[in-house]
């Protein structure tokens, strides 16, 4: 069953309009008809069975029919800081972090993290949060993610003393992996992760000692040298099989 977001203010009552580009996508893409059924999510979580009443060039029409208790959210919340790559990596960044459970996404710019044009990378947002839009209707998540503006190292420091656990992967760590975090922490008191990821060049040393000074747990996620786009994954996925719903509950 096909699933859309759609704004509280555009359902009233029983009743939700659909409107945007999902409307062209539902009558010329996937060819849906009036009686079809599909489920609505109002953006905060809540999620309706309905069935496609109308459907007209500006808009579709849908019933809601009864209220789903369905939550495909983890139960960890995890925070991505990905250190801003070049070109378009964020885009299948913000895509996979979607697709995995991610909450947030804030790009930071460390001392490796060359920026261009910093009004250019603020622009990229309205496209980033699209992609995330996207990539919710597909994984069927319940809440939409957010794409932060772009952080500076400096000012994720203090992001960071609100976080449970502080999570860095760094290609001179050794002999400190994700399974040993996983056994030495309590998992029960974990429910806020930072993970931090460094840009193409890696972390200067510096960034390195200062988030150790904050407590962040700096892992080895093995003996080969990941991309940018592919330690986040890595990563992410790890901690949510570890700590999260990955694999399944228990």
């Amino acid at each position: 069953m096909h699933k859309f977001f759609v704004p509280k203010s555009s359902i009233d009552g029983d009743v939700a309009v659909i409107e945007g580009d999902d409307v062209k996508h539902i009558y010329k893409v996937l060819r849906l008809e009036t009686g079809d059924k599909v489920s609505i999510n109002n953006c905060s979580g809540e999620e309706f069975l309905g069935e496609i009443e109308e459907i007209n060039k500006k808009q579709v029409i849908v019933r809601c029919l009864e209220r789903l208790e369905l939550n495909n959210e983890s139960p960890i919340e995890i925070y991505l800081f990905q250190g801003l790559p070049k070109s378009s990596k964020m885009d299948l960044i913000v895509q996979k972090a979607t697709e995995l459970g991610v909450k947030e996404v804030t790009p930071i710019i460390t001392e490796r993290v060359v920026v261009k044009s910093e009004l250019g990378e603020f622009k990229k947002l309205d496209r980033w949060n699209r992609i995330v839009l996207e990539a919710c209707k597909q994984s069927k998540r319940s809440l939409i993610p957010k794409v932060n503006t772009p952080l500076e190292f400096e000012k994720l420091l203090e992001f960071l003393k609100e976080m449970d656990l502080v999570v860095v992967p760094y290609e001179n760590q050794e002999g400190y992996g994700i399974k040993n975090l996983a056994k030495s922490i309590d998992k029960n008191n974990v429910k806020k992760v930072a993970v931090i990821i460094g840009p193409e060049g890696g972390f200067e040393e510096t960034e390195i000692n200062l988030l150790k000074e904050l407590g962040s747990h700096i892992v080895t996620l093995g003996p080969r040298i990941l991309r940018t786009e592919t330690a986040g994954f890595t990563c992410v996925s790890l901690i949510l099989y570890e700590l999260g719903d990955l694999g399944g509950i228990v």
